[in-house]
Protein backbone atom coordinates (compact mmCIF):
# COMPACT_ATOMS: atom_id res chain seq x y z
CA UNK A 1 0.00 0.00 0.00
CA UNK A 2 1.05 3.53 -0.63
CA UNK A 3 1.47 5.82 1.73
CA UNK A 4 -1.61 8.15 1.93
CA UNK A 5 -0.13 11.60 1.64
CA UNK A 6 3.27 10.69 0.96
CA UNK A 7 2.75 9.19 -2.67
CA UNK A 8 0.18 12.04 -3.52
CA UNK A 9 2.44 14.82 -4.42
CA UNK A 10 4.86 13.03 -6.07
CA UNK A 11 2.25 11.31 -8.72
CA UNK A 12 0.69 14.78 -9.22
CA UNK A 13 3.62 16.31 -9.85
CA UNK A 14 4.36 13.11 -12.24
CA UNK A 15 0.94 13.40 -14.10
CA UNK A 16 1.29 17.42 -14.45
CA UNK A 17 4.73 16.23 -16.09
CA UNK A 18 3.31 14.47 -18.67
CA UNK A 19 0.31 16.18 -19.28
CA UNK A 20 1.65 19.85 -19.11
CA UNK A 21 -1.75 21.57 -18.34
CA UNK A 22 -0.05 25.08 -18.52
CA UNK A 23 1.37 23.79 -22.14
CA UNK A 24 -2.22 23.22 -23.50
CA UNK A 25 -3.13 27.16 -22.45
CA UNK A 26 -1.22 28.45 -25.89
CA UNK A 27 -2.81 25.18 -27.74
CA UNK A 28 -6.38 26.09 -26.79
CA UNK A 29 -6.06 29.98 -27.57
CA UNK A 30 -4.76 28.96 -30.52
CA UNK A 31 -7.22 26.11 -32.24
CA UNK A 32 -10.27 28.70 -30.63
CA UNK A 33 -9.07 31.99 -31.21
CA UNK A 34 -12.52 32.05 -33.84
CA UNK A 35 -14.82 30.64 -31.67
CA UNK A 36 -17.21 32.50 -28.69
CA UNK A 37 -16.60 31.81 -25.36
CA UNK A 38 -20.05 29.72 -24.94
CA UNK A 39 -18.25 27.42 -27.60
CA UNK A 40 -14.92 27.74 -26.01
CA UNK A 41 -16.38 26.30 -23.13
CA UNK A 42 -18.17 23.84 -24.58
CA UNK A 43 -14.41 22.28 -26.44
CA UNK A 44 -12.50 22.63 -22.83
CA UNK A 45 -14.84 20.58 -21.44
CA UNK A 46 -14.97 17.72 -24.66
CA UNK A 47 -11.39 17.37 -24.93
CA UNK A 48 -10.74 16.57 -20.93
CA UNK A 49 -13.76 14.19 -21.08
CA UNK A 50 -12.23 12.44 -23.93
CA UNK A 51 -8.64 12.66 -22.35
CA UNK A 52 -10.11 11.14 -19.56
CA UNK A 53 -11.57 8.53 -21.52
CA UNK A 54 -8.24 7.55 -23.31
CA UNK A 55 -5.86 7.80 -20.04
CA UNK A 56 -8.95 5.43 -18.19
CA UNK A 57 -8.65 2.92 -21.06
CA UNK A 58 -5.04 2.90 -20.69
CA UNK A 59 -5.53 2.66 -16.78
CA UNK A 60 -7.57 -0.53 -17.17
CA UNK A 61 -6.40 -2.48 -20.35
CA UNK A 62 -3.08 -1.34 -20.36
CA UNK A 63 -1.61 -3.58 -18.46
CA UNK A 64 -3.98 -7.18 -19.64
CA UNK A 65 -2.79 -6.10 -23.16
CA UNK A 66 0.36 -6.29 -22.45
CA UNK A 67 -0.09 -9.60 -20.48
CA UNK A 68 -2.07 -10.91 -23.52
CA UNK A 69 0.67 -10.22 -25.69
CA UNK A 70 3.19 -11.86 -23.15
CA UNK A 71 5.40 -8.83 -22.25
CA UNK A 72 6.77 -8.23 -19.03
CA UNK A 73 5.96 -5.47 -17.33
CA UNK A 74 9.94 -4.86 -16.38
CA UNK A 75 10.61 -4.70 -20.23
CA UNK A 76 7.97 -2.33 -20.48
CA UNK A 77 8.45 0.08 -17.73
CA UNK A 78 11.94 0.26 -19.60
CA UNK A 79 10.60 1.18 -23.08
CA UNK A 80 8.13 3.45 -21.31
CA UNK A 81 11.23 5.05 -19.59
CA UNK A 82 12.98 5.35 -22.61
CA UNK A 83 10.16 6.99 -24.61
CA UNK A 84 9.22 9.53 -21.48
CA UNK A 85 12.62 10.19 -21.31
CA UNK A 86 12.97 11.15 -25.05
CA UNK A 87 9.64 13.13 -25.02
CA UNK A 88 11.20 15.01 -22.00
CA UNK A 89 14.23 15.75 -24.11
CA UNK A 90 11.90 17.09 -26.86
CA UNK A 91 10.34 19.05 -24.09
CA UNK A 92 13.69 20.50 -23.27
CA UNK A 93 15.78 21.04 -26.21
CA UNK A 94 13.28 20.99 -29.36
CA UNK A 95 10.44 23.22 -29.48
CA UNK A 96 8.14 23.33 -26.52
CA UNK A 97 5.04 21.38 -26.36
CA UNK A 98 3.15 24.82 -27.03
CA UNK A 99 5.23 26.17 -30.04
CA UNK A 100 4.69 21.91 -31.42
CA UNK A 101 1.43 21.37 -31.20
CA UNK A 102 0.05 24.80 -32.08
CA UNK A 103 1.56 23.82 -35.47
CA UNK A 104 -0.53 21.37 -35.66
CA UNK A 105 -4.17 23.64 -35.70
CA UNK A 106 -4.02 24.04 -39.28
CA UNK A 107 -4.33 20.86 -40.35
CA UNK A 108 -7.01 20.14 -37.26
CA UNK A 109 -10.94 19.60 -37.72
CA UNK A 110 -12.51 19.11 -34.79
CA UNK A 111 -10.24 20.87 -32.43
CA UNK A 112 -11.65 19.14 -29.03
CA UNK A 113 -10.52 15.79 -30.83
CA UNK A 114 -7.21 17.18 -32.30
CA UNK A 115 -4.72 18.51 -31.32
CA UNK A 116 -6.59 19.25 -27.50
CA UNK A 117 -7.51 15.49 -26.39
CA UNK A 118 -4.65 14.03 -28.51
CA UNK A 119 -1.63 14.59 -28.43
CA UNK A 120 -2.03 18.30 -26.32
CA UNK A 121 -3.61 16.52 -22.92
CA UNK A 122 -3.55 12.92 -23.16
CA UNK A 123 -0.38 12.65 -25.12
CA UNK A 124 1.73 9.22 -25.32
CA UNK A 125 3.73 10.23 -22.14
CA UNK A 126 0.38 10.25 -20.49
CA UNK A 127 -0.78 7.54 -21.89
CA UNK A 128 2.62 5.06 -20.92
CA UNK A 129 2.70 7.29 -17.48
CA UNK A 130 -1.02 5.77 -16.87
CA UNK A 131 -0.41 2.21 -17.40
CA UNK A 132 3.14 2.22 -15.31
CA UNK A 133 1.67 4.40 -12.33
CA UNK A 134 -1.21 1.73 -12.13
CA UNK A 135 0.64 -1.95 -12.68
CA UNK A 136 -1.14 -4.43 -10.93
CA UNK A 137 2.05 -6.13 -9.41
CA UNK A 138 3.23 -3.01 -7.58
CA UNK A 139 0.01 -1.44 -6.48
CA UNK A 140 -3.09 -2.38 -5.14
CA UNK A 141 -6.80 -1.73 -5.95
CA UNK A 142 -6.64 0.87 -3.97
CA UNK A 143 -3.01 2.51 -5.01
CA UNK A 144 -5.15 2.15 -8.35
CA UNK A 145 -7.86 4.27 -8.03
CA UNK A 146 -5.91 6.95 -5.91
CA UNK A 147 -4.08 7.13 -8.55
CA UNK A 148 -6.82 7.54 -11.06
CA UNK A 149 -8.16 10.02 -8.83
CA UNK A 150 -5.30 12.10 -8.86
CA UNK A 151 -4.98 11.86 -12.41
CA UNK A 152 -8.04 13.15 -13.18
CA UNK A 153 -7.26 16.13 -10.56
CA UNK A 154 -4.43 17.18 -13.24
CA UNK A 155 -7.35 16.89 -15.97
CA UNK A 156 -9.32 18.95 -14.06
CA UNK A 157 -6.69 21.34 -13.12
CA UNK A 158 -6.01 21.28 -17.79
CA UNK A 159 -9.88 22.25 -18.00
CA UNK A 160 -10.12 24.88 -15.64
CA UNK A 161 -6.56 26.86 -17.44
CA UNK A 162 -8.45 26.56 -20.73
CA UNK A 163 -11.55 28.03 -19.07
CA UNK A 164 -9.39 30.46 -17.85
CA UNK A 165 -6.82 30.61 -20.87
CA UNK A 166 -7.26 34.41 -21.46
CA UNK A 167 -6.23 35.37 -18.16
CA UNK A 168 -3.49 32.41 -18.31
CA UNK A 169 -2.01 34.03 -21.18
CA UNK A 170 -2.03 37.70 -20.13
CA UNK A 171 -0.48 36.17 -16.89
CA UNK A 172 2.65 34.32 -18.15
CA UNK A 173 2.53 34.83 -21.94
CA UNK A 174 3.74 32.24 -24.57
CA UNK A 175 7.47 32.48 -23.18
CA UNK A 176 6.52 32.02 -19.68
CA UNK A 177 4.32 29.02 -21.11
CA UNK A 178 7.70 27.83 -22.87
CA UNK A 179 9.54 28.06 -19.60
CA UNK A 180 7.24 25.93 -17.37
CA UNK A 181 6.85 22.99 -20.50
CA UNK A 182 10.65 23.27 -20.17
CA UNK A 183 11.07 22.86 -16.63
CA UNK A 184 8.41 20.12 -16.67
CA UNK A 185 10.75 18.17 -19.21
CA UNK A 186 13.28 17.91 -16.70
CA UNK A 187 11.62 16.83 -13.61
CA UNK A 188 10.02 14.15 -16.23
CA UNK A 189 13.69 13.36 -17.72
CA UNK A 190 14.61 11.84 -13.59
CA UNK A 191 11.09 10.21 -13.91
CA UNK A 192 11.80 8.49 -16.82
CA UNK A 193 15.42 7.77 -15.50
CA UNK A 194 13.94 6.25 -11.88
CA UNK A 195 11.37 4.09 -14.19
CA UNK A 196 14.06 2.75 -16.48
CA UNK A 197 16.25 1.81 -13.77
CA UNK A 198 13.50 0.02 -11.91
CA UNK A 199 12.67 -2.15 -15.16
CA UNK A 200 16.39 -2.76 -14.85
CA UNK A 201 16.49 -4.06 -11.12
CA UNK A 202 12.76 -5.70 -11.54
CA UNK A 203 13.65 -7.73 -14.85
CA UNK A 204 17.58 -9.21 -13.12
CA UNK A 205 16.33 -9.24 -10.12
CA UNK A 206 18.51 -7.09 -8.49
Amino acid sequence: MRAAMGEILPTFIFFFAVIDPIGTVPVFIAVTSRHSEQEKRKIAIKATGIAACILLFFVVAGEPILTAMSIPLEAFEIAGGIVLFLFAISMIFGESKPEEEIKMVREADETAVFPLAVPSIAGPGAMLAAVLQTENQRFGLIDQVQTTVVMFSVLIVAMLLMLASSRVQRLIGESGASIISRVMGMILAAVAVTSVLGGIRGYFGI
